[in-house]
């Protein structure tokens, strides 16, 4: 087989595509600051500071102010790796089907790995440990007519931090369970349908959030840290930085192998939340 006649596109794009698809947290953040990327490399992020307004007096003068700018950091730091053996790169690259289930297997493995990492920020998050969002040592207990409340606070704190834009939630399936069978059994206007489908990667809206479903919510088996926040809160950069094809020694076959880097930072601390809870019951 002549591994020269390998198309790395054709293999990436589906890569990407499969990603794309299933890494929930990654619908979160800003990826704005993507493109092309090395490892290693630091992304300058720009913040300007507040400028004063001041009463004008026609017999005063005008005080001028200095911009402040400051540069936050995101760094591309980290790196995973797939490699898969195909019996011969040429035929399956002739073969949609294989390619895509080459594809799919290692792309869920990567976003599998980057929704984790990216979960893993809650603990940067500037709104935490209030009461009714519960902390680390003492988080809630929730049950379904817990959830209007809690709600109205996880709102309440982003309006506060003068967060905009839709805000959004990431939440395991018994979090999503509690907010749905609230409405049925209360009416709460949770969703906007009663009846509201399975969730995607385009998540579903009610009570001004948009809610994602996802089994990487940070936990330690009791203490689930659900994150939220508006899409400024946290910045990620991220690619497929390499893949090749390559002739198996030890093996009369080929081999695929690629490099995804990426990088996430917390730019807005205080338009992220956390709140730490567990599931109690339906009903208290």
């Amino acid at each position: 087989m002549a591994l020269e006649q390998f198309k790395p596109q054709l293999w990436s794009r589906r890569f990407i595509v499969n990603t794309d698809k299933a890494l929930v947290f990654r619908q979160v953040v800003d990826t704005s600051y993507e493109g092309e990327i090395q490892f290693g490399q630091v992304l300058k992020i720009n913040e300007i500071g507040d400028i004063d307004v001041s009463t004008y007096s026609s017999t005063g003068g005008v005080t001028w102010q200095d911009i402040d700018d400051a540069q936050r950091e995101l760094i591309i730091n980290q790196k995973k790796y797939f490699a898969f053996a195909v019996d011969d790169v040429d035929a399956a690259q002739m073969n949609v089907s294989v390619m895509d289930g080459g594809m799919r297997k290692a792309a869920h493995a990567t976003a599998d790995e980057i929704d984790q990492f990216i979960a893993a920020k809650y603990t940067e998050a500037g709104i935490k440990n209030a009461s009714n969002l519960g902390s680390a040592t003492t988080g809630l207990d929730l049950y379904a007519n817990d959830m209007p409340d809690l709600l109205t606070y996880m709102m309440r704190y982003l309006k506060e931090a003068n967060a905009i834009g839709t805000p959004w939630c990431v939440a395991p399936p018994w979090f999503m369970q509690l907010l749905r069978y609230a409405q049925i059994t209360n009416g709460t206007n949770t969703f906007d349908s009663p009846n509201a489908p399975g969730l995607t990667g385009d998540g579903v809206y009610g009570m001004g959030f948009r809610f994602f479903e996802s089994n990487n919510v940070s936990n330690d088996g009791t203490d689930y840290r659900i994150m939220f926040g508006t899409s400024d809160a946290i910045a990620y950069a991220g690619q497929l930085s390499k893949i090749e094809a390559v002739r198996r020694e030890d093996y009369f076959a080929d081999g695929v192998k690629g490099l995804y880097i990426y990088g996430a930072k917390v730019v807005r601390p205080d338009h992220l939340g956390v709140v730490h809870a567990q599931f109690s019951g339906l009903t208290s």
